[in-house]
């Protein structure tokens, strides 16, 4: 079975069992697909790039939420009143 393999780098699990570090870095800052047997198993990411992905799904829903609330009746507050 083929598969397609949605990074740059790629690292077989025997080489990050071997030296995780030198695989994640080997990867400067990207995805790294670990293959097993040559098809890939899962993506590892660094911490500073998963937690970039994150910030950047949060802002698409926010974006989403804000355009599905942009007919909505908007109410006039006073920050006095708070």
């Amino acid at each position: 079975m083929t598969a397609r393999i949605l990074a740059d780098v790629a690292a077989s699990i025997t080489e990050l069992k071997a030296n995780p570090m030198k695989v994640v870095a080997s990867a400067h800052g990207e995805a790294i697909a670990i293959l097993n047997r040559n098809e890939p198993a899962f993506y590892c990411l660094p911490a500073e790039t998963y937690e970039s992905l994150l910030n950047q799904l949060e802002d698409l829903e926010l974006i989403q939420l804000a355009k599905a609330r942009k007919h909505e009746e908007s109410i006039s507050v006073n920050l006095d009143d708070l």
